[in-house]
């Protein structure tokens, strides 16, 4: 009888996902293995909830945004009895082994079911914020920065023509990755992150100065920006299963975009590109990215080589401890902002 790997997705869902899924089913294939999906995340896991995954059943998914096997924010260490409902399942379904595909709260349930149980698991890094540590790149990141970017400059155009400020709203609950990117990718006049709080008479001081000069100016912000001018409200904010809250009303490109016409007097507009950075077909990079990391998931797996990570190091796919790889966020450190005073 083949030994049979599990597969799931969890937490937000990114393009790359797919691509990841068949990588892994090809490879886990070609050593001999039978792979079956388990739905919606842990929540799969916790209720046992299976989908069959076959080189025939993915053959075509590479080209394809979303996660075929659905994805949930779902945390079995949150309500009591999960844990073991996993570990069940486990069983039950007779896996040799799991392989995890998700962030750093999907990842960190991995590395404790792998820590206190001896789990026989393997994490995959996915997040569009590009937040993961110990990975040089996460997919979905460049399909999302790309769409940002197209969005950048789509705003630049209908600024120029009613000379205004344009604010663009991208993801990045903790780390500013994606509005650093795409504001240097897109030539923005000013970007905000959530690494540091905007010093506003510095970023006002640049709009004006841009404005002045060529009638129009683009400012990125993450949706996770601190502006303390305006109020945050953190505390009123809805959490999920793992604690962060749940940004979907915040509004900081609308909030940002009052404070400067408030302030500067000058027209000023705001576009929010949300969910359509989730969806969508993953870029060539991505694509790439994802099928390289889903392949060595596999490797990990029939190595046993458990308690890794599949990682792009140094240009290289390696196998790198989810202990590592979990806990503590890569955000945008000083190398970057003194870059950004050179961009901005």
């Amino acid at each position: 009888m083949k030994k049979k790997i599990g597969i799931l997705t969890g937490g937000g869902d990114c393009p790359g996902l797919n691509p990841a899924i068949r990588g892994c089913v090809y490879s886990a294939e070609k050593y001999g293995y039978e792979c079956v999906g388990l739905t919606d995340g842990w929540k799969g896991l916790v209720e046992g909830t299976t989908t069959p995954l076959s080189r025939e059943i993915v053959e075509y998914s590479i080209m394809k945004g979303g996660t075929m096997l659905g994805t949930s924010r779902t945390n079995p260490y949150k309500n009591e009895g999960n844990v073991e409902k996993c570990l069940a399942t486990f069983k039950k379904l007779g896996l040799h082994a799991l392989v995890a595909m998700g962030g750093d709260d999907t990842l960190g349930v991995a590395t404790k079911l792998y820590r206190d149980h001896k789990l026989n698991v393997v994490g995959v890094p996915k997040t569009m914020d590009n937040d993961l540590n110990v990975t040089d790149y996460t997919f979905g990141f460049d399909t999302s920065v790309t769409r940002a970017v197209d969005a950048a400059q789509a705003l630049q155009d209908t600024g120029n023509s009613h000379h205004r400020v344009m604010v663009l709203e991208v993801m990045g609950r903790h780390a500013g990755w994606v509005a650093l990117y795409t504001g240097i990718a897109a030539a923005a006049d000013f970007v905000c992150i959530p690494e540091r709080a905007i010093d506003t008479a510095d970023m006002l001081k640049k709009i004006r100065a841009a404005h002045a000069r060529k009638r129009f100016a683009l400012v990125v912000t993450s949706e996770a920006a601190e502006l303390p001018e305006v109020g945050e409200g953190a505390s009123k904010r809805e959490v999920d299963q793992f604690g962060h809250a749940i940004l979907k009303d915040r509004g900081m490109g609308e909030r940002i975009a009052q404070f400067i016409e408030k302030q500067t007097g000058i027209e000023t507009r705001h576009a929010v590109i949300g969910h359509m950075q989730r969806g969508g077909a993953p870029t060539l990079f991505d694509r790439m990215l994802g099928t390289r990391v889903g392949m060595k998931a596999a490797d990990l797996v029939h190595a046993g080589d458990f308690g890794k990570m599949a990682a792009l190091v140094n240009n290289k796919y390696v196998g790198v401890p989810l202990e590592s790889a979990t806990g503590e966020l890569k955000t945008v450190n000083k190398e970057w902002f003194d870059v950004m005073e050179v961009m901005f």
